[in-house]
């Protein structure tokens, strides 16, 4: 993998070219400052001062009694050597405006990710923000977003640096009425399309045994009509969603292998697929028993440990276990 396959899948460099077939989607640089202060893990977790007054966590319940613990008083040695909280007025300014033009509410991500394993730590448990102060606690608690900061080149041939010149901040559209369902990851290899999957592994959706067919020939037609010529890699992933009335929509871009997810395949497999000359290949979850966990175990995919006798290792063959108890059955 080289640089310069990494650098156009992110965000800022791919929606431009995607834009009337993609979420709408609004892009801030993000000044250095704030990068530092993501970066910085050397004193307590501090939010953003709000200079909107905004507060990360709305629907909290507040308690006076309790908050007097932690309060500081005047003169004391804690409060000569804590600093005071970090603001970014100017920036939170922009992004006020962004939110409210895309309709008051957006979920974030920086060039490559979005900060998932922290939506536990929202007032609702999800990606939904609509202030730059929710934003802030989202990337502040997030450990996955480390990956655009520091690693994202770890996996080039190429690596002459650590992290880009510039981040930046896109304000995704949140449309309430999105199903998981209907996202989708294809894995293109040589510029052709060999492997579609389920991207929500964790559940197991009935109305997709019915659709696949049909899906499958939407994808092909979107890759072959929107995709294949305009994105100029030769080997990487997108991710697209398909709405109510049949529109795709691409969602995101990510390299081939390194540290994006190959969902209900193996990439062994994938070169297989692609060295054998076969078809496209379109997986989904077929029942209860082959869902995967996931990230709804509030821990990122890639920090789950699944070697051999861990927790996951054993469910894992605990449900394989099942499956095959059931299989038997049934032929019987």
């Amino acid at each position: 993998m080289k640089v310069e396959e990494v650098n156009r899948c992110q965000i800022q460099e791919w929606y431009p070219k995607f834009k009337s077939v993609s979420i709408k989607t609004l892009i801030h640089q993000l000044p250095e400052s704030f990068i530092q202060y993501l970066l910085d893990d050397s004193g307590p977790f501090l939010l953003p001062v709000s200079v909107l007054n905004e507060d990360a966590l709305p629907n909290r319940i507040h308690n006076p009694n309790e908050e007097e613990d932690f309060q500081v008083s005047e003169g004391s040695g804690d409060e000569a050597e804590s600093s005071p909280p970090p603001s970014f007025p100017e920036l939170e300014l922009k992004i006020k405006e962004s939110i409210e033009s895309l309709g008051g509410a957006v979920f974030p991500k920086l060039n490559w990710s979005a900060p998932k394993d922290s939506a536990w730590i929202s007032t609702a448990g999800t990606l939904r923000c609509t202030s730059f102060s929710e934003i802030a606690l989202l990337f502040r608690a997030s450990d996955s977003l480390v990956h655009d900061l520091c690693h994202v080149y770890d996996s080039c041939q190429d690596k002459s640096l650590t992290r880009p010149h510039n981040f930046f901040l896109a304000l995704r559209k949140w449309y309430p009425s999105l199903q998981p369902d209907m996202e989708f990851r294809c894995f293109i290899r040589d510029q052709k399309l060999i492997g579609i999957s389920q991207r929500e592994v964790t559940t197991f959706y009935p109305v997709l045994l019915e659709k696949k067919n049909d899906l499958l020939l939407l994808i092909l037609a979107f890759f072959n009509n929107h995709v294949r010529a305009k994105f100029e890699s030769e080997n990487y992933t997108f991710d697209v969603y398909i709405t109510k009335d049949e529109r795709v929509k691409v969602v995101d871009f990510n390299p081939w292998g390194a540290f994006t997810l190959s969902l209900l395949f193996a990439w062994d497999e994938l070169e297989h697929i692609h060295s054998e000359g076969n078809d496209v290949e379109f997986r989904i979850v077929e029942d209860r028993c082959a869902v995967r966990p996931g990230l709804k175990t509030a821990v990122p995919f890639d920090y789950l440990d699944t070697s051999a006798g861990s927790g996951w290792d054993q469910f894992l063959r605990s449900a394989d276990e099942e499956l095959r108890q059931q299989s038997t059955e049934a032929g019987a």
